[in-house]
C-alpha cells in the first residue's frame, strides 16, 4: 500500500514539474579577449597611460642611478684607472648616505599620503618636481657645477631631492595604479606589460645616456661624460619629467577610494566610472 502511495506522489511531482529547465538570464557582458576592439574601448586608455607612465619614470630613475659616479667627478679630468676600488667605495658610500636621506623617507611619504593626497596628485607632483630640480642642475651645469668641485655637496643634495620625489611620486604610483584599474582577469597582464615597458624605459634611460655623454679624448683613449652633454641631458630628463605630467593629467584615472569590484561592474555596464583626473 505505501509503495503504491509513494509511486502515485512522485508520478504527480513530476507532473507538476516543467518540462524544461528554466534558462539562466544572461550577464549583460560576453567575454572578450585581451586587446579586442571592446578591451581597447574599456581598458585601452588606461593601459596607455600606465605603460606610458611607467616608461617616463624609469627613463629618469635608472638614469640618475648613472649620475651616482659622476657627482665627484665634475672636472674635464678623466678618473684614474688605478683607483678602481676607492671610486667604487665612495659611489657605494654616497649611494647608502642617498638612500637612508631621501629614497627610503620618498617611500614612507607616499605610503603615508597615498589615501589622502591620491595616486594621481602624487604622481604629478612627483614628476613636475623632479622636472624642476632637473633643469636647476642641468640648465647651470656648464657654467657652475662642472666648475666648483667645492659645490658636490649641493649637487647631491639635488641628486637626492630627485630620488625623493621619484619614490614620493611616480616610481611607486606607477607600480599601484596598474594594479587597481583593470578587471581581474586582465590585471596581472595589463600590469605586467605595464612593467615591461618600464624596463624598456630603463633600456632607453641607461643605454642612451652612456651614448649620448660619453667623450672621447683625442690624446687619451679614456672616455668621460663630456661636461656640454651632460648638461642636454639634465634638459632631456627634465623635459621627459614634464611629458610624465601630461600623460598623468590627460589619460591616468584617479584610483583612490575606488574597490577592486568596481572595475568588474564597469565590465558589465560597458562604461568605465569616473571622470579623469
Amino acid at each position: 500500500m505505501q509503495s503504491v502511495m509513494s509511486e502515485s506522489i512522485l508520478s504527480q511531482i513530476a507532473e507538476d514539474s516543467p518540462s524544461e529547465t528554466p534558462r539562466q538570464p544572461q550577464s549583460s557582458s560576453s567575454p572578450y579577449k585581451l586587446f579586442s576592439r571592446r578591451f581597447l574601448s574599456l581598458h585601452g586608455c588606461d593601459l596607455f597611460a600606465a605603460s606610458a607612465n611607467w616608461f617616463l619614470v624609469d627613463v629618469v630613475f635608472y638614469t640618475s642611478n648613472l649620475l651616482l659616479s659622476q657627482i665627484f667627478t665634475f672636472s674635464n679630468k678623466p678618473p684614474n684607472p688605478t683607483n678602481v676600488y676607492d671610486s667604487a667605495f665612495e659611489v657605494a658610500k654616497v649611494a647608502a648616505i642617498v638612500a637612508a636621506c631621501s629614497t627610503i623617507p620618498g617611500y614612507w611619504f607616499t605610503v603615508y599620503f597615498i589615501d589622502r593626497i591620491g595616486r594621481v596628485k602624487i604622481q604629478i607632483m612627483g614628476f613636475f618636481l623632479m622636472a624642476v630640480v632637473y633643469l636647476v642642475a642641468g640648465i647651470p651645469y656648464s657654467w657652475y657645477w662642472s666648475k666648483h668641485e667645492k659645490t658636490n655637496k649641493g649637487f647631491m643634495v639635488l641628486y637626492g631631492l630627485i630620488f625623493f620625489f621619484s619614490n614620493f611620486g611616480p616610481n611607486t604610483t606607477t607600480f599601484i595604479v596598474p594594479a587597481e584599474l583593470f578587471p581581474a582577469r586582465f590585471r596581472s597582464t595589463c600590469h605586467g606589460i605595464s612593467g615591461a615597458a618600464g624596463k624598456l624605459g630603463a633600456i632607453v634611460g641607461t643605454v642612451g645616456f652612456l651614448w649620448a655623454t660619453k667623450h672621447e679624448d683625442e690624446d687619451k683613449e679614456d672616455v668621460f661624460p663630456d661636461v656640454k652633454r651632460v648638461r642636454i641631458a639634465f634638459l632631456i630628463l627634465g623635459g621627459v619629467c614634464i611629458a610624465g605630467v601630461l600623460v598623468t593629467y590627460f589619460f591616468t584615472r584617479e584610483t583612490m577610494g575606488r574597490s577592486l569590484e568596481e572595475n568588474e561592474e564597469d565590465e558589465t555596464i560597458g562604461t568605465t566610472s569616473g571622470p579623469r583626473q
